[in-house]
């Protein structure tokens, strides 16, 4: 009689695999802000441009949202 342990790997593996995005999600939420905290939210974190002629203008907009309960103050921005 063959072995239930491959079985018992192979579903635990997708119950692992199911539940990996829920759990990446969560993480990357923002939480709840306390109570007169600003909470800084980026819907889109990165963005990378196609190639560009070297000394080319180049602009791209990121939206910030303020999930708290008190103003937001942005300062000190800089590229990465």
């Amino acid at each position: 009689m063959p072995s239930s342990k491959p079985a018992v790997r192979i579903l635990i593996a997708a119950a692992l695999l199911a539940v990996a995005p829920m759990a990446a999600a969560q993480l990357a939420a923002p939480g709840p802000a306390a109570d007169g905290a600003p909470a800084v939210f980026f819907p889109v974190k990165t963005h990378e441009f196609p190639p560009v002629i070297d000394g080319a203008h180049v602009i791209h907009d990121f939206t910030v949202a303020n999930k708290g309960t008190t103003p937001l103050l942005i300062d000190n921005v800089r590229t990465g």
